[in-house]
């Protein structure tokens, strides 16, 4: 637990709203740039999201309990501040099962072996064209993701500015299917079996209700975010879990003079060429002033602090789409597609349920109100690639985590009744794992210390009951493009609100989303162009 700061200043140069990893980094910056900051983190903890702790009584195996792997985090911010945490390639990427003829079979596609995902491919569809195909997709993200991400930490560009940069006809082809067209219609010309499509169609299905040919292009923004990372869009594990990032830009921040308060509920702020932000620590309220105030918090979370009528409300409340379940397992289960190991299986992403026609078939159930028989989900097993979370007795007698991102259940289906809501996804996931495994997923369960089967599972209005996600959203709202239409906006950091002193350093800002740290640099670094120090 953080050490919370009991006596305040009156009055601060920058008060950040919010302690997750992207106020973290803003507070970072600006205090290494010699202005004082006070950082009010709600939590007993700081890092929002992003935070690895021990979940089942009695057991010391950590586990990123709410976000569970990094791409988006780039290294510039890792060197400005001299941060201290480990990224691990995962040595595979992915694993996708399957029933065909009669018999289970399955995709893998390997991070460091690239015969056995040619061998993978050629076993599930008969032959090489699929690869090949598969192969051209890749080298478009590719296209696509190295002339996008050097712009996220400058300040935003238009539409016409951007597309300058897809200067060959492999790039303006990738524009045309990431940007101008719903992304199914490009995915559908190139790739062709049901697996593959469906594989590469979960970058643009995380976190929100949508499907391959939604006008909106909801998919394709989505998506964007998913393989732009590092330039190469790779996910990797982060060596003691996702809180190792927090854990670090809190160290960096208090380092350079910022103070962190953790269990300080902001209740009201007064924007003006001073703003007042009153809050409670303990028992009492306090009030400080901040030339600048910077929200880490979602949009409409702020909106909440703010007089009525100081922020606008948005055309559509932002709605996630997304179910999370935590398990400590005693070993990993085997396979029904017993040409693969375990391991293999499940050190890259587990997907289940997730071909194309069956996310399709469970978007419409879930539009019309229901709930999907076999919802689509994907799971994650940090310990594999780093074994680091566990007690040495732990990883000696095999025991590993295993974390589940589930798809298609907006906030909707479970406000009639969230806990036996959660509790039947929970049987259905089960039952979708269970179907490509050679033993019950129950069987592997570790038993916590009260004789409970270790596995927990959080639901939309969870996510927003406990970090403060608006309906369970994610991204706070709906992913933007990485750049903008209107010209008066180029030129901005994409952070900017009606006030000249209120900006958004959280994934609710343009071109935030994900575990990035991109909002809270931009928001820093507008404050210091305002101060005439950028």
């Amino acid at each position: 637990m953080m050490s919370i700061t009991t006596t305040f200043k009156t009055r601060y140069d920058v008060v950040i709203v919010g302690g997750g990893h992207n106020g973290l980094s803003a507070a970072a910056y600006l205090a290494k740039a010699g202005l004082s900051v006070l950082v009010l983190e709600k939590q007993p903890v700081v890092g929002g999201a992003a935070i690895s702790l021990p979940i089942f009584d009695g057991i010391n195996a950590k586990l990123s309990r709410y976000s569970y792997l990094m791409s988006l985090f780039p290294s510039q911010i890792s060197n400005d501040l001299e941060l201290r945490f480990e990224s691990r390639k995962r040595a595979m990427a992915s694993f996708t099962p399957t029933v065909r003829d009669g018999q289970h079979k399955a995709l893998l596609v390997s991070n460091t072996d690239p015969n056995a995902t040619v061998e993978s491919f050629r076993q599930l569809t008969g032959g090489d064209s699929e690869y090949r195909n598969f192969q051209h997709f890749d080298a478009l993200c590719s296209a696509f993701a190295t002339r996008v991400w050097p712009t996220l930490l400058r300040p935003l560009v238009t539409r016409a500015e951007m597309q300058k940069q897809f200067d060959t006809a492999e790039a303006r082809k990738a524009w045309e299917i990431m940007i101008e067209q719903p992304f199914g219609v490009g995915l559908e010309s190139i790739l062709h079996d049901d697996i593959v499509r469906g594989l590469v169609f979960t970058n643009a299905n995380i976190g929100v209700l949508t499907h391959p040919h939604d006008p909106t292009l909801l998919q394709n923004r989505t998506h964007i975010y998913h393989i732009v990372g590092q330039g190469t869009g790779e996910w990797r594990i982060v060596t003691g879990g996702m809180g190792a990032i927090t854990q670090e830009l809190a160290r960096a921040g208090r380092e350079a003079g910022a103070e962190l308060v953790t269990e300080a509920v902001v209740s009201q702020i007064g924007m003006g060429e001073t703003a007042e932000i009153q809050f409670t620590h303990g028992d009492r309220t306090h009030t400080v002033s901040a030339r600048y105030v910077l929200a880490n918090v979602a949009p409409t979370v702020l909106r909440r602090m703010l007089p009525e009528g100081a922020m606008p409300a948005p055309e559509v409340e932002p709605e996630g789409s997304v179910f999370k379940i935590n398990l400590l397992l005693k070993r990993l289960p085997r396979l029904k597609a017993s040409q693969y190991t375990p391991y293999e299986a499940f050190t890259g992403t587990f997907h289940a349920a997730e071909g194309y026609q069956a996310m399709q078939e469970s978007y419409q159930v879930a539009l019309n109100g229901n709930l999907p028989e076999l919802p689509p989900g994907e799971l994650y097993c940090q310990t594999i690639t780093d074994p680091t979370t566990l007690t040495p007795e732990l990883r000696e007698a095999g025991y590993q985590t295993l974390t589940l991102f589930g798809v298609n259940l907006p906030a909707r289906l479970f406000r009639a009744d969230n806990d036996g809501t959660r509790a039947e996804i929970v049987k259905r996931y089960l039952k979708v794992i269970n179907q490509y495994l050679d033993e019950p997923i129950e069987d592997c369960l570790a038993i916590d210390a009260h004789g409970q089967p270790c596995i927990e599972a959080k639901t939309p209005l969870d996510l927003e009951a406990e970090i403060g996600l608006p309906a369970g959203h994610i991204f706070h709202q709906d992913l933007t493009w990485p750049f903008v239409d209107e010209p008066m906006l180029a030129g901005t950091w994409g952070v900017e609100t009606a006030h000249p002193n209120l900006f958004i350093c959280g994934s609710g800002a343009l071109r935030g989303g994900c575990v990035s740290g991109i909002p809270g640099h931009n928001a820093a670094m507008k404050v210091l162009e305002c101060e005439g120090k950028q």
